[in-house]
């Protein structure tokens, strides 16, 4: 599937009702491109055991790894938040085990409003098997 940026963030945006949030009502959506242009879309997923939860970018990536991806080329993240919404740590550590440092990655705001960026920008000092 290709698509422009603009269906792309449109695709993260739309995502965000499919969203299982009762307990924050924070939606977050995030759609994973592959290096042969597939998509995979992911939501947060939460739990009454609230560290059983899933953040809506490892649900993704998740997904596209369990079917033999391993070659990303752009990965678009949405919530209903006032400016770019901002991956949390454990998704960015999860993004250093599959991504390139530098591959796209574009935080979208609830008004469309984007931050294209890159892992090396988002976390530095990764953890990887260097360290082991």
């Amino acid at each position: 599937m290709t698509l422009s940026q603009a269906e792309f963030i449109h695709l993260t945006q739309e995502n965000l009702s499919k969203a299982y949030v009762p307990y924050s009502h924070f939606p977050v959506s995030a759609v994973l491109v592959t290096a042969d242009d597939e998509v995979y879309t992911g939501i947060n997923i939460e739990n009454a055991s609230f560290g059983l939860s899933n953040c809506g970018e490892r649900t993704a990536i998740f997904k596209a790894v369990s079917e033999g991806k391993r070659n990303f080329k752009h990965l678009y993240i949405a919530g209903n938040t006032a400016e770019p919404i901002s991956p949390c740590g454990a998704c960015r550590q999860v993004m250093a085990e599959f991504f390139a440092p530098e591959m796209p990655i574009t935080l979208i705001s609830e008004s469309g409003e984007t931050k294209e960026t890159n892992l090396h920008e988002l976390l530095p000092y990764s953890f990887s098997e260097k360290q082991m």
